[in-house]
């Protein structure tokens, strides 16, 4: 099965981008990766700290099907509603340092979006290392959340 939500990673580049249009508007989206009670919805996180603002920051924890919580932090370095937020990202306890994110929002026809991420990664090695995880299918299974929680919200 197709994934919706495409990576695509040169060989030999510390980078990677991401790319989905979704079937809603532009300003539901940008609120779903903003607004703290969506996030936790879609994302099925718990949002500990959402400061959405230059300079701004954020802390995520994530309750794993054994209990063990993992966290997730960032400083974010620009945030222009409904079209960029650039940040840093950093899972804690990964060992695999943090990253930086570029997040553009854009209107697309019919009412639709589109979510580009860039993301720059310290080393080759750490990008790799991501791209072997499950990471495609975790990414691409938030935005079906995303998706489907933004159809009910359209009911």
């Amino acid at each position: 099965m197709e994934l919706k939500t495409k990576i695509r990673a040169k060989e030999g580049k510390q980078e990677l981008f991401i790319t989905r249009e979704f079937d809603l508007p532009l300003p539901l989206l940008f609120k779903a990766y903003t607004e703290a009670e969506l996030l936790e919805q879609w994302m099925g996180t718990k949002v500990l700290q959402l400061e959405n603002k230059k300079f701004g920051c954020y802390r995520f924890e994530t309750t794993d099907p054994m209990g063990n919580k993992h966290g997730f932090n960032g400083v974010i370095h620009a945030f222009l509603p409904e079209q960029k937020i650039i940040r840093t990202f950093e899972m804690e306890n990964a060992n695999m340092g943090p990253q930086l994110e570029f997040l553009e929002f854009e209107s697309s026809p019919n009412d639709r979006s589109m979510l580009t991420m860039h993301l720059v990664f310290k080393s080759i090695a750490i990008r790799d290392q991501l791209l072997k995880l499950p990471f495609a299918q975790g990414i691409n299974m938030a935005h079906n959340r995303l998706q489907e929680f933004a159809n009910q919200k359209k009911d």
